[in-house]
């Protein structure tokens, strides 16, 4: 039976079952005795353990089945369930993720889970173990035209190099250190092959150790200086690749798949999904409405739905210009049922935070415990639903925060004893809807930010002088800290307080069209509040005139339009300023900030769009007002990167290229 069919289910269905999983051992861990926590658990691990022997993983069916066992010993009464028991299944759940990854990226599952599968034995047997994870060590194999590559390299007189990288156990950001990692290398040589692949090192799923096959001409040493100069490299080991080592054959032998009992098939998940966790009942069996789709699909779906847009504000322009009734009818019907095209296509593309939410409990846990804190971590509105491409981004800002909440933010239980607060601290994380607009927030009932020790140090350091600090809001003094290089810890940690982290938070969110914001109270707490666009591609935008030039500015930073006498005009600090609805606004003449050619003068009355960012307001000075319009946001390209105040560009209906005005920047 061909079983390759099913192999996109099976991964999809192992990484839903492996979820389940982490979710309910975190449950079980607050509710030791509920024996019904237990049993769920089972289920997951004893389909996950069917589904891998009936496709022919058995590593992966192996260690499932001890972890059966122990869950069978639990349930049965005969092991208690202890913090330690609980490190060690952990730790076989995240073998299990890594053997699910190695299989959805070509690989064969397997991976060396003897010391996991040893301490489970252990442990069913009621011997006590203390869970301590290792580095695992990977070794490179080659297949036939990989070795063949590296004996070409090798007669033309290039140097074959296995390289072995630890990163520092307190690595924050490994997925970047990595990336700087192979930018170091592709200067001087070639990454023939990486072990984790690359997609698995991007996306983190390995602990602090990776290996990479380098084809260079430069020597053993001064590869390894280059590499160790990357910050947070803590050891660099490189040796010569041995081109005598026998080659990887794929499918070397077929292993038969012999068991026939208690197996749930990948066939019997297709037909019959609903079955898998839920009570059986003699209720009419609903069939399954629901089909995945390759992420990819959507992209080019969303694509042409843009070229689409692009196309349709022409039509809508040439419909007005030739005022012909018929066209004019035919084209708004077309952009009614266009713009619900779009919303149709968005929302395909939206994905509950939950999907980043989900590993956070587990990361809580853990930080908690190597803290020595007690954190009750309360998720709220994981429902709410964002655009996959900010999904994918917005991952490790989180964590970040999370983690400067956790170690910065709760203290520990005999000083919140001693302050009259329950031993246990709260981290909220929320997510909501406002307007086009999804705010994530991150809430810890814990120390505050001190005022007087973020100006101390960031006076020390030069963000700021002494003289501006006494003039600063106490919320322009929390922004301080997300300056790059800032920290406010005593003493370096492993979680944070490396003066890292913060800047890149900030720099991640606004490069996705958002903003980041602090509220806090010294001895009440903190809230981190991220604000999101619902999608990055699609945009409403106000089109103004700047001369003969056209310019977008987003909707969602306008407050509203206004005409300016030129008499009304008042100065402040050597800036020109208006008094709106009684606050003072400084007024940007953007003419002058992009340097647009002056082909005809001021009128006496000035066009000012109104932006806001935050708490702050700017009054920006244009020639006229076009009208709002919808508009598909394309990136400026690689050379265009660093162009001030412009987040990318838009073709108009006449063909014309607008540029999007980035008003993040022209406020800060």
């Amino acid at each position: 039976m061909d079983m390759s069919q099913y192999l996109e289910v099976f991964i999809d269905e192992s990484k839903e079952h492996l979820q389940t999983i982490n979710e309910q051992l975190l449950e079980l861990e607050k509710n030791p005795d509920d024996v019904s926590i237990v049993n769920e658990i089972f289920r997951s691990a004893h389909t996950l353990k069917g589904m891998s022997a009936t496709m022919g993983f058995e590593d992966l069916a192996n260690l499932t089945h001890q972890m059966e066992n122990v869950l069978d010993a639990i349930r049965n009464g005969k092991i208690a369930v202890t913090p330690e028991l609980l490190d060690v299944i952990f730790r076989a759940v995240d073998d299990l993720e890594a053997m699910v990854v190695s299989i959805s990226e070509g690989g064969d599952g397997k991976r060396d889970v003897t010391e996991v599968v040893a301490q489970l034995k252990q442990i069913e047997k009621g011997e006590a173990v203390v869970a301590q994870k290792s580095t695992p060590t990977y070794e490179q194999t080659y297949d036939e035209f990989e070795y063949t590559i590296l004996k070409q390299s090798a007669e033309q007189g290039f140097h074959s190099y296995e390289v072995t990288i630890k990163l520092r156990s307190d690595c924050l950001l490994k997925a970047a250190r990595v990336f700087m990692i192979f930018e170091v290398i592709e200067q001087i040589g070639e990454v023939i092959k990486s072990v984790p692949t690359v997609e698995m090192l991007e996306a983190e799923q390995f602990d602090d150790q990776f290996v990479v096959t380098v084809v260079t001409k430069v020597s053993q040493d001064e590869l390894q200086k280059r590499i160790m100069k990357v910050s947070e490299v803590e050891e660099v080991n490189v040796q010569s690749v041995d081109l005598h080592r026998p080659v990887a054959q794929e499918n070397a032998q077929e292993k038969p798949v012999e068991q026939k009992e208690e197996l749930k098939t990948v066939e019997q998940v297709v037909e019959k999904k609903q079955e898998g966790q839920e009570e059986k009942t003699a209720s009419k069996q609903v069939s399954n409405k629901t089909i995945r789709v390759n992420i990819e699909r959507l992209d080019i779906l969303m694509n042409l739905f843009e070229e689409l847009v692009i196309d349709r504000g022409r039509l809508e322009q040439i419909s007005r210009e030739l005022n012909n009734p018929e066209l004019h009818e035919t084209v708004e019907r077309m952009s009614r049922i266009s713009g619900d095209l779009q919303n149709i296509i968005l929302n395909m593309r939206m994905v509950p935070v939950e999907t980043v939410f989900n590993r956070f409990p587990r990361m809580v846990r853990q930080l908690a415990r190597d803290l020595g804190k007690k954190i009750n971590l309360e998720i709220i509105g994981a429902e709410t639903e964002l655009d996959r491409t900010v999904i994918d981004e917005i991952g490790d800002p989180l964590v970040h925060l999370l983690r400067n909440a956790i170690d910065h933010g709760i203290e520990t239980p005999d000083v919140r004893r001693a302050k009259g607060k329950l031993e246990e601290g709260t981290v909220k994380l929320k997510a909501y809807h406002s307007g086009n607009h999804v705010f994530i927030e991150i809430e810890d009932d814990g120390a505050g930010i001190s005022r007087e020790k973020v100006l101390k140090k960031a006076i020390s350091k030069g963000i700021i002088s002494e003289q501006n600090a006494a003039n600063l809001t106490d919320k322009q003094v929390y922004e301080l800290i997300f300056a790059s290089g800032f920290s406010t810890a005593d003493k370096v940690s492993d979680i944070s307080g490396r003066g890292v982290g913060l800047d890149v938070v900030k720099s991640t969110i606004e490069s996705l069209g958002g903003s980041v914001s602090i509220d806090s109270e010294e001895g009440v707490g903190s809230v981190f509040s991220i604000q999101l666009p619902l999608t990055l591609s699609i945009i409403s935008v106000m089109l103004v005139e700047i001369q003969n030039e056209k310019y977008a500015i987003p909707l969602s930073s306008i407050i509203e339009t206004a005409i300016v006498k030129k008499e009304d005009i008042l100065h402040a600090h050597n800036q020109k300023v208006i008094d709106f609805r009684g606050k003072v606004v400084p007024l940007l003449f953007l003419k002058d900030i992009f340097e647009v050619p002056v082909i005809k003068e001021e009128d006496d009355f000035l066009s000012v769009v109104i932006v806001r960012k935050g708490e702050k307001m700017a009054g920006l000075v244009v020639d006229s007002f076009i009208g709002q319009q919808e508009v598909v946001l394309k990136s400026l390209g690689n050379y265009l990167t660093s162009v001030f105040a412009i987040s990318g560009a838009t073709i108009l209906g006449d063909g014309q290229v607008a540029l999007i005005i980035d008003c993040n920047a022209l406020i800060k």
